[in-house]
């Protein structure tokens, strides 16, 4: 038996919304991690207090909050993912001419974990440690792309989660689930001036062994230049794959694909 039982009763909580596709309701939860009914209504209001939880008041469900997925993104800022990933960027920069960086999901920004400047290339916003809108960046819609729908719905539950910065880009949930609809469809996420003017990029997440999202792989490079599009984002795919493969093993496979 736990010496503390109520930590022990959320992270039971956590687990279980974890493992759901959608937010539940309240009895689900009971039954799922055998609590009394009013101890998991407590247990949840402080969970939802302290942003590990979200309470959908219109479907009377619950779903995991912001905190939980900083929590989550927090093992994949670990070391381990950056050393994976160092190699392999740099020789996507070799393959296409252009910076390229790894940035995983922290709430509702991403954060840059790895750079790769190629030469003669000035330095881009993306350097390490920097944080930006997860909806306004090619690696964040990648990730947001793989993601269960619910889990956006969590990530975005107004307007006011729509942070602008130079007045292009989704502002509504709405709009961002048609961006991301059209990501899944074309296999890589896309940007283009929305972070900085003049510069685009595109994007392929890195899935774990469940093909949940853990990063999101990009390249950035000028919009006038006459790029080819095209092969930058299979380079980058490839590259996306290859870090799944490191992460969790030859059986997953790197996508956007995931229906919301």
């Amino acid at each position: 038996m736990s010496q503390v039982p109520a930590a022990t009763r959320a992270l039971r909580v956590l687990r279980f919304l974890a493992t759901q596709a959608d937010p539940v309701p309240l009895d689900r939860i009971v039954r799922a991690c055998d609590l009394p009914r009013s101890t998991a209504y407590h247990l949840l209001n402080t969970m939802i207090d302290e942003g590990f939880v979200v309470h959908l008041a219109d479907e009377h469900r619950y779903g995991l909050g912001v905190a939980a997925f900083e929590v989550g993104s927090g093992f994949t800022r670990q070391e381990p993912l950056a050393r994976l990933a160092r190699r392999p960027l740099a020789e996507l920069v070799d393959r296409t001419g252009h910076g390229a960086h790894l940035a995983v999901l922290h709430g509702r920004d991403v954060l840059y974990v790895v750079e790769e400047r190629a030469p003669g290339r000035p330095p881009l916003v993306t350097d390490v440690g920097v944080r930006l809108p997860a909806h306004l960046t090619a690696s964040g819609r990648a990730i947001l792309a793989a993601l269960p729908a619910s889990q956006v719905r969590a990530l975005y539950p107004d307007r006011d989660a729509f942070v602008d910065r130079h007045g292009r880009g989704p502002a509504s949930l709405s709009a961002l689930r048609a961006l991301l609809a059209e990501t899944r469809q074309r296999g890589h996420a896309t940007e283009d001036g929305e972070v900085t003017p003049g510069l685009q990029s595109v994007a392929v997440a890195v899935l774990d062994h469940n093909a949940h999202p853990v990063a999101g792989v990009a390249v950035t490079f000028p919009s006038d230049a006459g790029a080819d599009v095209a092969r930058i984002a299979a380079a980058v795919g490839a590259t996306a794959t290859r870090l799944t493969r490191r992460v969790s093993g030859p059986a997953t496979t790197s996508t956007t694909a995931r229906p919301s």
